[in-house]
């Protein structure tokens, strides 16, 4: 795999080229190579290796938009698509909103300098990242007597290089590698089995830290043996980092301007409005290295930006793309993301988080006499709605009293809205923790949600 994508901005520009009067022309061209190792029972289950390039041409003429991709950077294959994009145009529904990236988009704020890239990885053998998974799965079966197996364990990463240009002259450059290792300890006996969930992350192997993989996951599934059903109350609810990331991830589509153009967004009209307590900072920042999704620039080739969503408790806006972003008047906030060079750039987030406080996770557990501390969730996408704004999903975690772990607790359910929710923030913890996604995690505290159970 080339360590150097300026021949992709290369393959992108003639395509671009290929552009009649009237006609804007963007290509997407992408190259990827991904390594996913997958381990059960002390033994390899699955392995993939797979080596990815593609294209996808938009073209917009007469305010109709065309789309096609191919995977293949064969140059006859992409005139080829050129052409099938411009048929695609021709049959598409006009809106006077579609453009593409123009100088005036691009100029607004300076790339961020990142240097996402580590070239280590590309020398790391397969052989050794199947050594890593399967040290991963011997680690965590012997971390503890009560650990009775591996649900899983694996590793996985990824080299991703892009190139976007377009008939207006924008052009951009973006790679970026990433990591990871993870584990699923099954602790307890005949009668009863509980799962917990370690990971780690980086840029490189050299950033992952096994021993907190092992750690976590033989932590969080032995403390959670004896579990039983807690009696239904009102009760403050101290959020895992890994819970608060799965939240975030269920904001981040009431944070989007597309749904917001669509009235698909419990935050509709209220931009100005405090919906969320006071210290509360919500930001989209692709330009934190730390943050795994970073990015010098978006799905457009628009250069990235640290976006306030929620700033001192009060909304400050959506993230745009180009198209939302024209047909709000608000232009385009870098936020335009895509599944891959099959499709159209849509508006997400990549690097969403929580600004953290400076309190430890074991500050926040002794602010409140007693407290649900939740380690995971269940029914997430089904029980919550970003629209509505209602919350409701099956949790295990703990009891807390005096600040420390009691019994363990499983199959409640924890309910609110999350409007409420946000009003109800008590602290956000200090412990900031950037994993695989586009959303970070970190120990939260809400004062105040209903707990059914026995």
């Amino acid at each position: 795999m080339s360590t150097e994508p300026e021949d992709l901005l290369a393959i992108a520009r003639r395509a671009v080229d290929m552009a009649r009067r009237g006609e804007e022309v963007e290509a997407y061209v992408v190259r990827t190579r991904e390594t996913d190792v997958e381990v059960f029972g002390g033994e390899v289950e699955s392995l993939s290796v797979a080596g990815i390039e593609g294209v996808g041409i938009r073209i917009i003429a007469d305010h109709r938009q065309g789309y096609a991709w191919a995977g293949s950077l064969d140059p006859e294959v992409i005139a080829e698509t050129v052409g099938e994009a411009r048929d695609n145009a021709g049959f598409g529904e006009p809106d006077e909103w579609y453009g593409l990236a123009t100088p005036a988009d691009v100029l607004v704020v300076d790339p961020p300098d990142l240097d996402l890239w580590n070239d280590s990885l590309s020398s790391v053998a397969t052989d050794e990242k199947v050594r890593i998974a399967l040290d991963l799965d011997a680690a965590t079966r012997a971390a503890d007597p009560r650990v009775r197996g591996v649900e899983s364990a694996g590793y996985g990463d990824g080299m991703l290089e892009s190139a976007i240009a377009n008939s207006n002259g924008v052009a951009s450059l973006s790679r970026r590698t990433v990591a990871s290792a993870y584990a699923v300890a099954m602790a307890g006996d005949n009668s009863e089995t509980q799962t917990g969930y370690g990971i780690t992350a980086g840029r490189s192997v050299e950033d992952l830290d096994f021993g907190v993989v092992t750690r976590d996951a033989v932590e969080r599934a032995v403390r959670l043996l004896g579990a039983k059903q807690a009696k239904g109350r009102r009760i403050p609810v101290v959020f895992d980092p890994l819970v608060t990331r799965s939240v975030l991830g269920v904001l981040s589509s009431a944070l989007n301007g597309e749904a917001a153009l669509k009235g698909r967004s419990l935050f509709l009209g209220r931009e100005g409005e405090q919906v969320a307590a006071p210290f509360v900072r919500i930001v989209d920042d692709p330009t934190d290295p730390r943050a795994l999704g970073a990015s010098t620039h978006d799905s457009e080739g628009v250069p990235t930006r640290r976006n306030g969503l929620i700033v001192d408790g009060k909304l400050r806006g959506f993230l745009q793309n180009v198209y939302t972003g024209r047909r709000t008047g608000l232009g385009t906030s870098g936020s335009a993301v895509r599944g891959g060079f099959k499709s159209t750039p849509g508006v997400g987030v990549r690097a969403m988080r929580l600004e953290p406080g400076t309190k430890s996770p074991e500050e926040l557990l002794a602010i409140f006499p007693e407290a649900l501390f939740v380690q995971s969730v269940s029914g997430l996408h089904s029980g919550t709605n970003p629209i509505s704004g209602d919350f409701s999903v099956g949790a295990e975690g703990l009891m807390v009293r005096g600040g420390a772990f009691a019994e363990p607790v499983r199959e409640v359910t924890i309910a609110s809205t999350l409007q409420r929710m946000l009003l109800d923030v008590v602290e956000v913890g200090s412990d900031l923790t950037f994993l695989p996604g586009s959303t970070a995690g970190v120990t939260l505290l809400i004062n105040e949600m209903t707990m059914s159970g026995a």
